[in-house]
């Protein structure tokens, strides 16, 4: 089956497979948040991206196997109203923006910077540290060495724009990190997997940066 990044809570989830990565998207919770597990092929290690809510769905998609790990991309609750029973279900280590840490009322195994590597077997995400939507957020970029990066975004960056700000310096602060981080290194292929709604890339928004920083959201 094509991996097409279109997942609903209470649906199915959507499996991208990589050579070295398999890529699991499901939709949980009122707010239709996704959730990301990463498989290493090579070793078979499991780590969720935002234990977002329903911990019965995440932990049945997490399977007998368990997770080693588990990232939440930024301090807002509905990112993380399943981790407190992922992390007891599983053991998993916990991982967060150190910025945003304190906003997490399940205690971070280890606080992330920018630039920071995060590994998943022998699969490594590097963590890019933007901050606009909340102080402490993180984006995970996954540089395939058999194909184009992606980019697990949290609620930095979605199809049509970047993700909600409520002053203009934080507005122009995620969209400078934005720039220098995400679109100033990573190609048009690079894939893009936001912490709602459907997937895009890096060539389908690059065409709007100006017109976003105009509108100023």
């Amino acid at each position: 089956m094509t991996y097409s990044g279109e997942v609903r809570v209470g649906g199915p989830a959507d499996v991208h497979e990589l050579k070295d990565l398999m890529i699991t998207k499901i939709a949980v919770g009122p707010m239709d948040n996704n959730a990301y597990l990463l498989r290493c092929r090579a070793t078979d290690e499991q780590l969720l991206i935002d234990a977002a809510n329903d911990a019965h769905t995440l932990l049945g998609t997490i399977g007998d196997d368990g997770i080693a790990s588990v990232v939440t991309t930024h301090q807002h609750g509905d990112h993380w109203q399943a981790l407190a029973e992922v992390v007891a279900a599983t053991g998993a280590r916990t991982y967060a923006g150190r910025d945003d840490a304190a906003g997490i009322p399940v205690p971070t195994d280890v606080r992330v910077d920018d630039g920071d590597v995060i590994r998943v077997g022998q699969v490594e995400l590097v963590a890019r540290h933007l901050v606009g939507h909340t102080p402490g957020s993180i984006a995970l970029v996954y540089d395939d060495p058999h194909g184009h990066p992606h980019v697990f975004t949290g609620d930095c960056l979605f199809p049509g724009g970047p993700g909600r700000t409520t002053r203009p310096e934080e507005f122009n602060s995620l969209m400078d990190g934005l720039e220098s981080k995400v679109f100033d290194v990573l190609p048009d292929e690079t894939w893009v997997y936001p912490g709602h709604g459907n997937d895009t890339t890096i060539g389908t928004e690059r065409p709007h940066l100006a017109e976003w920083r105009a509108r100023g959201w």
